[in-house]
């Protein structure tokens, strides 16, 4: 059965037929540094992976990308939030294995010479650094009309944890809470999806008033990526966190990206902000799509002990972010997600009614 997303022309990195065989071929690569040097301490498979520079200190490091937000923002000509998309991206991965993020590089390739784009997406990556607090050193910016038609952006990010105290979802044990904080909106996933829904060939729609979201279309779906460093961080210096997820393509289906044996049960959900019903709806996306495709008002996740709950609530409404206790980790050793207020449990790399 092909899902929305697929049938909107995506296929999801898991799906891709190559992919286990490049993955394959790469993991051969991390035997080419001496250990203590730059040597990978984690498999494939984590938000990013981290390199043992000795001492006990470890250099986190994860690449992303904004996507086909891009092509929205082409077509208001709008690029000054972009770059906030493009740093939240990378920074909210490297704060999931228990780093903090100190840098980042950009790439950016684009079809000509625009200096006021250029300086619009400038303005992004300022501000999203800031929300940050890290620095941009350095980049690239490759004029190759060849192969784009218009602008892609790239990132990379680095940050620092002690190499014992890396965090995978090692620590997850059966009872764990699930605790989710508040996301922006659509973020910087499924804008695919969301285009040939809301949009299809009529791009004046951008600028249309919709009264269910209080703003244009266009303002809505350029709504930037929340940034959780500063929770993140707070999270693990005051709580005994097990794990955090940030809830970008596949949704809940990020959880069961942690080591342990342990399954999750969404038992409890906010309602999602009011752009998800609206794809729903114009697009007749059934729920287990909707679930897999969007984060549905959830961005970012942390796995802790019952007891840290009431904490972890209550730095979230110090970092402003809504936060509720969603779930339960179950002892379940096939990491099935389960997501009881939509009826779903993940099957393999998709979710189905239950």
């Amino acid at each position: 059965m092909t899902s929305a997303y697929g049938q909107a022309g995506v296929r999801t990195t898991e799906e891709l037929a190559g992919f286990p065989r490049m993955l394959d071929v790469l993991r051969a690569t991390f035997g080419y540094r001496p250990k203590g040097e730059g040597a990978p301490l984690l498999d494939f498979g984590q938000y990013a992976n981290v390199l043992d520079l000795g001492n006990n200190i470890g250099l986190a490091i994860s690449t992303d990308g904004v996507g086909t937000k891009l092509i929205v923002a082409e077509r208001i000509g709008k690029y000054d939030t972009v770059g906030i998309d493009c740093v939240a991206m990378n920074v909210n991965d490297v704060v999931c294995v228990g780093a903090e993020p100190i840098a980042m590089t950009d790439y950016i390739a684009i079809d000509r010479d625009d200096p006021e784009l250029l300086a619009e997406v400038a303005a992004g990556l300022r501000r999203g650094a800031e929300l940050a607090h890290i620095t941009i050193p350095g980049g690239e910016i490759a004029q190759v009309r060849e192969m784009v038609n218009g602008i892609d952006l790239v990132g990379t990010c680095v940050g620092l944890v002690p190499a014992d105290r890396i965090v995978t979802g090692q620590h997850v044990r059966p009872g764990d809470a699930i605790v989710g904080f508040a996301s922006s909106g659509i973020h910087s996933n499924g804008l695919t999806l969301a285009r040939e829904v809301l949009l299809g060939e009529h791009t004046a729609r951008l600028s249309g008033h919709v009264a269910e979201l209080g703003r244009t279309l266009g303002e809505e779906l350029l709504e930037p990526t929340a940034i959780y460093v500063d929770l993140a961080l707070r999270l693990l210096r005051e709580t005994a966190v097990h794990a955090l997820a940030h809830i970008t393509g596949d949704g809940f289906l990020n959880l069961a990206r942690f080591d342990a044996p342990v399954g999750f049960r969404i038992e409890w959900l906010p309602e999602p902000p009011p752009i998800f019903d609206l794809i729903a709806r114009e697009g007749k996306v059934e729920a287990p799509d909707m679930y897999l495709v969007y984060n549905m008002g959830v961005g970012f996740c942390a796995i802790l002990p019952e007891s840290d709950v009431p904490r972890a609530l209550a730095i979230g409404a110090a970092c402003g972010i809504a936060a509720w206790r969603i779930g339960t980790c179950t002892d379940d050793p096939e990491r099935i997600v389960e997501i009881a207020p939509a009826g779903l449990k993940s099957v393999g790399g998709h979710f189905e009614r239950a």
